[in-house]
């Protein structure tokens, strides 16, 4: 042979196979999602997963192996799906790339076996590690060829034994959830007697849909009850046909708890992955196309957030309010001396609060009040003779997260707003008949943590309005009055007349 073109034998230890294989599942339990998928593939409708504890078995209906296709099968690396990209049947994007799974499936046993039917051809695949290991040299399986079985139909069934690891249905059927396309139609698995079902979030639902210059990008993403949030799995699903990669953040890391209630998935089968299919070609164009979508429908999730909260928020300061004024009402009714309206009769018709509101658009956009200004002194019960003086409303302009809650007092009623007036704004304050508290104020923010204090503090500043509306004599006579209401506001149930 001409010295310049020798050549060298490419060799590969078998050992390096099943080490590769391992390498390539940094938990043995993803090998069943493997098979699985495999199935999936091969368009089947139904998959069984069995496990005990001497082996794992994969049984499905799809389309079988001829012995083609079976020698195909056990073709290191075949880029057969690679340049197949659909199966024959539903059409569905292939899942599988690599082949691997079958080497890395005797790190988990000692035993693997395939046994396939296609048409009128059937056989099994024996392929047992210390066997294969004791030669070297050797590179081929036994193949045992079979009559076909009517009764079994196509497809094909795998079988893990002599199991060296123990694998718990919790955990098979939280992989099968998460890696496994069960939402697929005309498709589902059956983990011991039992279909595996697609996990269910109870929450606010967001789903989206945005498509790129490189495919489609859809899922859905849930917003949790508070109760129901926890820091166990947090991130978003991410997934490339049907098949969890990893969970990411997306930035959310800077949400604080309110991440703990996030989650969902995101579907984008153009993204490529790496080999062992823990994560993303970071640097392809295609993924920093689909993290550019991601990053925006979060952001609209984050602002989905916020609206939620704040509507939480309002129901509590609803309650709260309604509470401290009903107190206040009540304590008027047994002291009408000190009532600044009017007599303030309890238990008839239209006396309670009315429904708590927030700011329309019209107040926000306006800067016109929406609640419904009565001006005190505008009546005077004793000077018939006198005309009313009539004064002209102080326009306030509210925010949206304004809680506004009304309620009659004798022969009139007040409104009573939280609203955001900033930090360094007064603690509270009235125009005409309307009692603004600020939520901003340092005080108040101390106070809203405990309910009871937080219904003290709120009725604390209206009997202050209250008696201030009074026109008392002197400071020490408005915090007398003050004094009388509350303490009358706050009566246990066994000392009220």
């Amino acid at each position: 042979m001409d010295e310049k073109h020798r050549t060298i034998p490419v060799i590969v230890d078998k050992s390096h196979l099943i080490a590769i294989g391992e390498q390539l599942y940094s938990r043995s339990i993803e090998l069943i999602r493997e098979f699985i998928n495999n199935s999936y593939d091969a368009d089947a409708t139904e998959v069984r997963v069995s496990v005990d504890e001497n082996r794992i078995a994969v049984w499905d209906n799809g389309n079988g192996m001829d012995l083609e296709g079976l020698t195909q099968y056990f073709n290191i690396g075949s880029p057969e799906k690679r340049i197949r990209k659909n199966s024959p049947r539903f059409k569905r994007e292939l899942i599988g790339q690599f082949g691997i799974g079958k080497f890395a499936a005797l790190t988990t046993g000692e035993q693997f076996e395939v046994a396939t039917q296609r048409g009128d051809f059937a056989a099994s695949v024996i392929f047992d590690k210390t066997s294969w290991e004791a030669e070297p040299g050797q590179w081929t399986l036994p193949l045992n060829v079979h009559e076909p079985d009517p009764s079994r139909g196509e497809g094909t069934t795998v079988i893990i034994s002599k199991l060296k690891k123990n694998f718990t249905s919790e955990d098979l059927e939280r992989v099968i959830t998460e890696s496994v396309p069960i939402r697929a139609p005309h498709f589902k698995v059956i983990l011991n007697g039992k279909e595996v079902r697609p996990r269910e979030f109870s929450g606010h639902r967001i789903p989206f849909m945005e498509g790129n210059d490189f495919g489609l990008i859809h899922g859905e993403i849930y917003i949790l009850p508070e109760s129901r949030s926890s820091t166990r799995d947090m991130g978003v699903q991410v997934k490339v046909k049907g098949v969890l990669v990893k969970r990411e953040m997306f930035g959310m890391e800077a949400w604080g708890g309110d991440a703990a209630r996030i989650r969902g998935e995101i579907n984008a089968d153009f993204v490529p992955i790496t080999s062992d299919r823990s994560g993303f070609i970071t640097d392809s164009p295609e993924y920093e196309a689909f993290r550019k979508t991601a990053l925006e429908v979060m952001e609209e999730v984050r602002r989905s957030l916020k609206t939620l909260s704040s509507r939480k928020e309002k129901n509590r300061y609803r309650r709260v309010l309604k509470e401290a004024l009903i107190r206040i009402q009540e304590a008027l009714a047994r002291n009408p001396e000190l009532s600044p309206f009017g007599p303030v009769p309890i238990g008839e018709e239209g006396d309670g609060p009315g429904e708590a509101a927030v700011t329309d658009e019209k107040a926000v956009e306006t800067g016109e009040p929406s609640v419904e200004e009565v001006t005190p002194g505008a009546e005077d019960p004793g000077g018939e003779d006198k005309e009313p003086r009539v004064e002209e409303p102080t326009v306030r302009r509210l925010t949206p997260r304004a809680v506004i809650q009304k309620i009659k007092l004798g022969q009139m009623g007040i409104t009573c707003c939280l609203d955001h007036f900033g930090a360094d704004g007064p603690e509270c304050f009235t125009e005409n008949n309307v009692v603004y508290i600020n939520q901003d104020h340092p005080l108040y923010r101390r106070e809203m943590r405990k309910r009871d204090t937080h219904v003290m503090h709120i009725a604390r500043l209206l009997t202050q309005e209250i008696a201030i509306i009074g026109q008392p004599a002197d400071p020490r006579h408005a915090f007398d009055l003050q004094s009388r209401l509350l303490k009358d506001a706050f009566l246990e149930d066994n000392q009220k007349p």
